[in-house]
């Protein structure tokens, strides 16, 4: 299935004598400058009727002429899956993914993915790349994720995550005491000996930075509230074992399990067999694309971390 585009703008004063891809850029916000500049180079985006190169100036009153098909991007087939939408409109679709599935299809998960979700949900996304999916959570973390129904609004996302002004914040339940809050900076970058884990690393990594606060102590645990600046992959579980305080549950960075002494069993069993790492994604804020509005959401965590805290917090309380 394909999308016909047919767009035409014409270049004004503040604009004339730079690249034209910059210009189609600033005149095509919905497009990224990577395809304007495929459509420039493919004869498909012309000035004054004729095709140009990317690198050609512009001219005052010059009229760019975009005519094109957006291929359908995503060959993934639609599946009747159950959604909690938070949020939904025209632009965005808001969803509180529960943990155990799969972000996008891979290897051992062809189907049941959030993708093939939201392709059922809003058959449309089929024509834009990734479905809209601007961002990922790991399979096990829960939570909030944003999803671009169009073009412009994906261009618009994608753009907030690159200049980190959308505010993703998450709730962590990590093994020790941390006697305070804090900041990571710490690039990641893939594990040098362990291709399915990440690692802090001295070069060659991406930069990524942490921010996180302490919500509460118990025993041997602490409840922590992160918040991210950027968003690498398994990024908070990573700094978090950077620190030596990785998540509960955690199977790649988790360590050995502490249990307090002295702890009930129903505790001891809760922790043993806790089946993922504890953490989900509490807030999501950000720009709406068309409106401008700032908009944000918050989703409570699941029953499986609840339960974790009510545990821990009677442990403490019991211990005193």
């Amino acid at each position: 299935m394909t999308q016909l585009i047919e767009q035409q703008a014409e270049v004004t004063g503040e604009l004339a004598g730079r690249r034209l891809d910059l210009v189609a850029a600033e005149l095509f916000p919905d497009f990224s400058r990577a395809k304007l500049q495929q459509w420039l180079k493919e004869g498909l985006l012309t000035r004054n009727g004729k095709p140009v190169k990317p690198k050609d100036k512009a001219l005052i009153g010059d009229r760019l002429v975009l005519e094109a098909e957006q291929e359908q991007q995503v060959s993934d087939r639609p599946q009747d899956l159950q959604l909690d939408v938070v949020f939904e409109d025209d632009s965005l679709l808001v969803i509180n993914k529960p943990a155990g599935m799969v972000v996008h299809p891979a290897a051992g998960h062809v189907d049941g993915t959030l993708l093939n979700a939201v392709l059922y949900h809003c058959p449309q996304l089929e024509e834009i790349p990734r479905a809209g999916i601007v961002h990922r959570l790991d399979k096990d973390t829960s939570g909030l994720m944003v999803v671009a129904k169009t073009l412009q609004a994906q261009t618009a996302l994608v753009a907030q995550l690159q200049d980190r002004s959308m505010g993703r914040e998450y709730d962590a339940v990590a093994l020790g005491v941390l006697t305070s809050g804090g900041k990571v900076d710490a690039p990641i970058g893939r594990h040098p000996k362990d291709r399915k884990r990440q690692a802090v690393v001295v070069s060659g990594g991406k930069p990524a930075v942490t921010h996180y606060r302490v919500v509460q102590r118990f025993r041997a645990h602490t409840h922590v509230r992160c918040k991210l600046e950027t968003g690498r992959t398994h990024q908070i579980r990573v700094h978090l074992a950077h620190l030596r305080h990785p998540l509960i549950g955690d199977p790649l960075y988790g360590g050995r399990l502490k249990l307090p002494a002295g702890a009930s069993e129903e505790l001891k069993d809760f922790l043993r067999s806790f089946p993922r790492q504890a953490l989900h994604a509490r807030s999501l804020g950000l720009i709406h694309p068309v409106s401008g509005e700032a908009l944000s959401w918050q989703a409570a965590m699941p029953e499986d971390m609840q339960l974790l805290l009510t545990l821990l917090d009677e442990d403490l309380r019991e211990a005193r």
